[in-house]
């Protein structure tokens, strides 16, 4: 039995000591293993990720950010990075069907990704920025390519409200609004609601879809619905499509706007009025003045006042660039003194109301730029100004379950919304 017992220990022994052995050896070899590996990769440089801008890599180049100046073209940029005028020719004929190069405009952003060549910058790309959701890429770096690449767009649901001391300019962007937003609610309710007279006290809230490209604001993609409390009334604003478009619609289902829109330009003020008798300042002499002055600066868009066929839009001695659009068996108007034409306005085409068809200027018989704004009704002549208007087409039949389900939807999406609180309210907050 002790001598089982003795041999049960030797083996015991023997056991452990082999354990202990292994365990040593492996894990000497497992540590020599990782001293070995981290010493390699202490000996290898790092792989730093490239720099991509505008889809390419440019870690090997180098890059410069400009503001297109005024009469600057093209191959006024270029020549300035060596790039020759025969590649120059070549890249405005190759992106004729992709970008007109002659569009180029004053203040919008270029990158020019260049290297240096004998001491020289010889450019690789330009790339031209016409707006903040696009970008044109002229690649010079192998062959000639031109081409437009659009960022990625996201649509966020956003809302604003305030309450007016002085204008309803002010108060949106107060609020963290654009002039655009702006703009979208004074058109919607320009029927309505007369801004000039817009009273302190008066309050807004609009929910609205609004463009997002790396979480900037780029744009307003539409106004969803709106209410403005004018001197205690309230008027709601419902966006909603029937078929022909998104038009704006009040609580019963009427439309916000005319057959016309109140002014087709964004004016300084009327210089002159429709009047039997005005003492012309170029001809100097008394006539009529059968149309209303509308003072902008030079280029400022013109838009088409309502739906309708175009029969007129060229050049004509006194009226200068001028187009004349036909709207129905009642209704025609003209616009004149433009500085240019709209692209694609010609005689015979059709247009919708707010569509851009011209620029301010002062062609023909004008002392200064202005649109000459004349409106026909039954043939005759008439005061825009003082004539009095068709609504536009309510909710159909069709539509208006349609419409009465998702104004509720709207409604009860713009009464979550709340009104900033006055002063007097914050006053007696603190009070209590």
């Amino acid at each position: 039995m002790r001598k089982i017992l003795s041999t049960v220990v030797v083996l015991a022994v023997m056991s452990l000591a082999y354990f202990y052995t292994f365990e040593y050896n492996s894990i000497g070899e497992i540590q020599s293993k990782i001293e070995t590996t981290s010493d390699s990769l202490a000996s290898e440089p790092l792989q730093m990720a490239p720099t991509i801008l505008y889809g390419m890599v440019v870690d090997s180049f180098q890059v410069e950010e400009h503001a297109v100046k005024r009469n600057q073209s093209i191959s006024d940029i270029l020549l300035a990075y060596n790039v020759s005028h025969q590649t120059i020719f070549q890249l405005a004929n190759l992106s004729k069907n992709v970008f007109d190069v002659r569009k180029i405009a004053p203040n919008k952003k270029y990158t020019v990704i260049y290297q240096e060549e004998d001491s020289f910058p010889s450019a690789k790309a330009l790339v031209y920025e016409p707006n903040p959701e696009e970008y044109v890429v002229f690649n010079l770096k192998d062959s000639i390519k031109v081409y437009v690449e659009k960022r990625p767009v996201t649509i966020e649901e956003k809302s604003i409200s305030g309450t007016i001391s002085s204008s309803l300019y002010e108060e949106i962007l107060n609020n963290g609004g654009t002039p655009e937003l702006v703009d979208l609610v004074a058109d919607m309710y320009g029927w309505q609601i007369d801004f000039t007279k817009i009273y302190p006290g008066d309050q807004f809230k609009v929910l609205y879809r609004e463009r997002v490209i790396d979480g900037t604001p780029v744009g307003i993609e539409e106004i969803i619905g709106a209410e403005l409390v004018h001197y205690n009334n309230p008027f709601l604003s419902i966006a909603f499509d029937q078929g022909d478009g998104v038009d704006y619609f009040d609580e019963e289902g009427k439309s916000l706007r005319k057959a016309f829109l109140r002014y087709p330009v964004k004016f300084t003020r009327i210089s002159s009025r429709y009047t039997a008798k005005r003492y012309h300042p170029v001809q100097k002499r008394y006539k009529a003045h059968l149309g209303t002055d509308y003072a902008a600066p030079n280029g400022t868009p013109i838009y088409a006042a309502g739906d309708g066929v175009i029969t007129k839009a060229q050049y004509e001695k006194y009226n200068g660039r001028n187009v004349k659009i036909r709207h129905n068996a009642t209704y025609s108007t003209q616009y004149l003194h433009m500085s240019r034409i709209a692209s694609g306005i010609r005689p015979g085409g059709k247009v919708k109301q707010g569509q851009l068809i011209g620029y301010v200027g002062s062609t023909g018989l004008a002392t200064g730029p202005h649109l000459c704004y004349r409106f026909w009704k039954n043939g005759r002549q008439v005061d825009a100004m003082k004539v009095d208007l068709p609504p536009s087409e309510p909710i159909k039949e069709d539509y208006l379950s349609n419409f009465n389900r998702y104004k509720g939807f709207v409604k009860s999406k713009l009464d979550k919304i709340p009104y900033p609180e006055s002063e007097e309210e914050v006053l007696m907050a603190g009070m209590q």
